[in-house]
């Protein structure tokens, strides 16, 4: 099968996206099907490599427009491809509108990460072509059917969605190691975008003194959320760690008790942390945003799930679980468990590959 995933960025870029195009098509092409990649580069000249048995086509970008690259060259190489299966990665309105007009893939699947949230006078510009994207698409990919139900793009178009949730290497997080033993510690691992809420999380160690917290990542909004925590007097208690090496990110999970995730718009679609902290035995804590973190997250079961943006709530779910150990370690014996059934890598490469199959057939 020759297959083509078509999105703005890959590897090295980092982000929840460009990570699960990587596992995807690794994921193929070591089963012998064809894959390329087709992204844009950072500069201006095209480029062309071979990354674990991936071809990966990164087109000269002449600049970059509201998160978007603009490309001239990348359209005019999606029109020589003839894939049997385009699958684009959105929202990637470049992507997504070259392939309606001018791609010769067989069929067109789109994974729909996540609607777009912050360009909303943009999205009444775009919106009309968005439609007619998802409505001209054989299948559209929809990470839990939360999101189907939630998002006004999906739901007009529900007969063409499938759930294909995230997955995780559920190996790398579970290797058994000794509950920690140091001081009370929060963990929150992610990009610092505004979406993920992290200020809501920092306000809500005001309320619970006795607890600490990591973070792990970079992001634009680390300097103003390191201010933050100055401000509320968290000194000694929040550690921005910063980005750690992927092969290292086990080792930060094993070093907490409880994972946290405020977020508090739809821009956080699923939560692929949630599944790895879960996967490494911890309870979560996250927020009802009409997404898939609520469905990830089992309300009593594996973790909590609380109103966004709400300090006294989300301080309130962690005092609870700070309090009792053992609900804390049943709801992350449940949580490892869901992981292993639902959510493995294996899992998630095997259900894309199974629709590809069922629409070409």
């Amino acid at each position: 099968m020759n297959i083509l995933h078509l999105y703005k960025d890959y590897y090295p870029v980092l982000g929840g996206i460009e990570n699960h195009i990587k596992v995807l098509a690794e994921a193929q092409a070591a089963a012998g099907h064809q894959v390329i990649v087709l992204v844009c580069d950072p500069g201006q000249h095209t480029r062309i490599k071979e990354l674990d048995g991936v071809k990966v086509i990164k087109a000269g970008r002449l600049m970059t427009a509201t998160s978007m690259p603009i490309s001239l060259t990348q359209p005019v190489i999606l029109a020589r491809l003839r894939p049997d299966v385009v699958h684009i990665h959105s929202p990637y309105p470049l992507g997504e509108v070259s392939n309606w007009l001018i791609g010769r893939g067989k069929v067109t699947i789109i994974t729909h990460h996540s609607d777009v949230v912050r360009q909303q006078r943009w999205l009444h510009l775009y919106g009309p072509l968005l439609r007619r994207v998802l409505r001209a698409a054989d299948r559209i990919i929809a990470t839990s059917p939360r999101y189907i139900e939630t998002s006004p793009w999906l739901w007009p178009v529900r007969e063409k969605c499938v759930v294909v949730p995230l997955g995780v290497d559920v190996t790398r997080f579970m290797a058994l190691q000794q509950p920690y033993a140091g001081p009370f510690t929060l963990l929150f691992v992610g990009r610092l975008r505004y979406y993920k809420g992290l200020d809501t999380l920092l306000q809500a160690l005001t309320h619970v003194p006795e607890t600490r917290l990591t973070v792990v990542g970079e992001g634009p909004m680390r300097e103003k959320w390191e201010a933050l925590s100055q401000s509320l007097g968290l000194e000694g208690r929040v550690v921005f760690a910063g980005e750690v090496e992927d092969a290292d990110l086990a080792r930060w999970y094993h070093q907490a008790h409880l994972f946290v995730l405020p977020a508090n718009t739809r821009a956080e679609a699923f939560g692929t942390v949630l599944l790895e902290a879960m996967a490494a035995g911890l309870p979560c804590i996250t927020t009802e945003v009409g997404t898939g973190t609520s469905w990830v997250v089992q309300h009593g079961v594996t973790g909590l799930v609380v109103p966004p943006r709400n300090p006294e709530a989300l301080a309130g779910a962690i005092r609870q679980l700070l309090t009792d150990p053992d609900v804390r370690r049943r709801m992350g014996q449940r949580g490892r468990q869901r992981v292993r059934q639902e959510f493995s890598q294996q899992r998630m490469v095997q259900g894309v590959m199974d629709l590809y199959q069922a629409i070409l057939a």
